[in-house]
């Protein structure tokens, strides 16, 4: 099995001021990644992460404030790391909001999907072979939302089913063999994280939001973030190009590619 590493390596990373950012930020420092740059629109708390980092690393992270939503954030973000670094070798888009609530939904889907969008897309201009980049890795953060249905946060779901499919769309042969790009996706199940708080208050309508707060439970069923770093590094080590994984339960990370092939094979067979 290939195996690709993270020494030397830039890291930019989304919503990496607390939670699962902040630790993909630890576990690539950890295994040997030369600089990590966390973007948040959480000023303080990312100056705060990247001083705690720098102290047990060396002066290996950075912290630029950028509003995930927001088109003229990405760019200025995008092209400040550039500036500084020169090379991008591997992007997270981690950044994610569960915020149905109708005065919220709508920049919630911004970050969730129009923002990995466009961190996604400038992340291929930058890296791709063919056009004299240097190659590299996208991960793409969905959930197991994506892979269920349930009834009290439809528009966070949707968003990220989006992500999965437009991930392994993006990735389809040869796009790896033309641009040295490899697309990774993971779908996290619940996670000890702030989006699982006060869930009465996520989705689009009070009654559906108290039944979410009462059938998910955190304490019940979230994984630790340790266990979803770990995860998301050793996928980032043995990922093979397009593979879609998943990490649930603080269980091993595992590939379900062929579950999900199987599934669209179904829908294609639809058309026959």
């Amino acid at each position: 099995m290939e195996q690709w590493d993270a020494n030397d390596k830039t890291v930019l990373i989304t919503g990496g001021a607390s939670g699962l950012g902040a630790g993909f930020a630890e576990g690539f420092l950890k295994h040997g990644a030369k600089n990590v740059v966390i973007l948040d629109i959480a000023e303080e708390l990312g100056k705060a992460t990247v001083e705690r980092l720098n102290k047990a690393h060396g002066n290996k992270a950075v912290f630029i404030k950028c509003d995930v939503s927001k088109e003229e954030d990405i760019t200025r973000a995008f092209d400040a790391v550039l500036a500084h670094f020169k090379q991008i070798d591997v992007i997270i888009n981690n950044a994610g909001n569960m915020a149905d609530a109708p005065d919220t939904w709508r920049t919630a889907t911004d970050v969730n999907w129009q923002g990995l969008v466009s961190f996604t897309l400038k992340g291929v201009k930058h890296m791709r072979k063919d056009e004299g980049g240097a190659g590299g890795t996208i991960i793409n953060i969905s959930s197991t939302a994506a892979l269920v249905k349930l009834p009290f946060v439809p528009i966070y779901e949707g968003s990220k089913i989006a992500v999965l499919h437009f991930s392994q769309c993006l990735a389809m042969d040869p796009f790896y063999e033309d641009t040295g790009i490899r697309v990774l996706t993971i779908c996290f199940g619940g996670t000890d994280t702030p989006i699982m708080q006060n869930l009465e208050t996520k989705s689009y309508h009070p009654k559906l939001g108290k039944m979410f707060a009462a059938v998910i439970v955190p304490d019940e069923i979230c994984q630790k973030v340790e266990s979803a770093v770990t995860a998301l590094v050793e996928m980032f080590k043995i990922g093979t190009p397009r593979s879609i994984w998943l990490s649930i339960d603080n269980k091993p990370v595992r590939d379900i590619t062929p579950v999900i092939d199987r599934v669209f094979k179904d829908f294609e067979n639809l058309f026959v």
